[in-house]
């Protein structure tokens, strides 16, 4: 079933059209489905940081290291301190990370 949609022209004044750019930019959305959002009603959150993704990927791969060391941990009944150093300087360097984006 096709959508009956409705054509709205809204006009601003520049200090408006300033603003909505404004939020738009901030939020990463464009102006029409930013429009559509504050007239539903939904909460806009700002575009997370370009840096947040690199973040995300470096989690992800202490996680994946520090599942292989408690897998050899468990096979092996026993880690090495360089192992586990090892995990303890992942962790600080993603808190790090986390510090410096936040």
């Amino acid at each position: 079933m096709r959508e009956n949609y409705k054509k709205l022209t809204l006009r601003l004044n520049q200090k408006e059209y300033s603003h909505l750019l404004g939020l738009a930019q901030t939020t990463g959305l464009k102006c029409e489905p930013l429009l559509r959002k504050l007239i539903l009603g939904e909460t806009l959150r700002p575009r997370p940081p370009d840096t947040y993704a690199k973040l995300l990927r470096e989690l992800s791969a202490i996680g994946n290291n520090l599942n292989q060391i408690a897998y050899w941990a468990n096979a092996r009944r026993g880690i090495r301190t360089d192992e586990v150093n090892q995990a303890i300087q992942l962790v600080q360097e993603s808190w790090q990370l986390i510090k410096d984006n936040l």
